[in-house]
């Protein structure tokens, strides 16, 4: 394939780029971090709000991965989800997280890879809804990296908005206040749903396996410290300057 073209040496802020980007809920946390974020997934992704290239991040020219200072990944995550675990399907789905890693690993690079629980990440920050005040959702991710990663205090889960009549808390809340489900059925309107995931851009489908901004906003922060203290980086951005 063509070396695609990144954001060129003299920009200011540290550049990340965000494989298997999908509509963009972790990029715009980058981006809302201090990041130029450039997305790069094998699908279209015609809601994705930031420059985005459509390839396969597997086969992208390691001189290309190199343009960036920093890469996050989020690998299909299906295989290693409960959901697959429970229909025993999870063979059906492609399994990505050790290349993805090994291409990391071999790019030098600081990394971020997120996934869900029962994914196979080594020592991961673990990030959930109720950590963040202006979210609604509980949603537990995790992220793994070779830069140290800290997170908020994980609070009790609260109850969530629900239409099942056979839950005791039936009719109980309101979904324009309470804590709701974001995932396939779902159980509240679409305007709740984006609102709990701190999201306005995308469709259901795409809500569905979004990550929160806010989750990489947080992480976005602590790499842009930790990258201040980098003497690799500081040298690459000299030369780049």
């Amino acid at each position: 394939m063509q070396t695609p073209t990144a954001p060129n040496g003299r920009d200011r802020k540290p550049r990340l780029l965000d494989l298997f980007c999908c509509a963009g809920g972790a990029g715009v946390g980058y981006s809302r971090a201090g990041f130029e974020v450039v997305g790069v997934d094998i699908n279209p992704q015609p809601n994705y709000p930031l420059p985005f290239i459509q390839a396969d991040a597997l086969t992208l020219d390691p001189k290309f991965i190199a343009l960036f200072d920093v890469v996050h990944a989020s690998p299909p995550c299906q295989s290693y989800s409960d959901l697959a675990k429970r229909n025993r399907n999870a063979h059906k789905w492609p399994r990505l997280i050790e290349p993805v890693r090994e291409m990391l690993v071999r790019s030098g690079l600081p990394y971020v890879i997120e996934n869900v629980e029962g994914a196979p990440l080594i020592g991961p920050l673990v990030l959930c809804g109720t950590m963040f005040s202006e979210l609604r959702v509980i949603r537990h991710r995790l992220f793994e990296s070779n830069m140290p990663l800290l997170s908020p205090a994980h609070k009790r889960h609260p109850l969530v908005f629900t239409h099942d009549k056979r839950k005791a808390h039936y009719g109980r809340l309101d979904q324009n206040t309470a804590y709701v489900q974001v995932t396939g059925g779902g159980n509240c309107t679409m305007a709740n749903a984006r609102g709990a995931m701190g999201i306005d851009w995308m469709t259901k489908s795409e809500l569905n396996e979004a990550i929160p901004p806010a989750y990489t906003e947080l992480v976005g922060k602590q790499l842009l410290r930790n990258l201040s203290s980098d003497e690799e980086y500081q040298l690459r951005s000299l030369k780049n300057a």
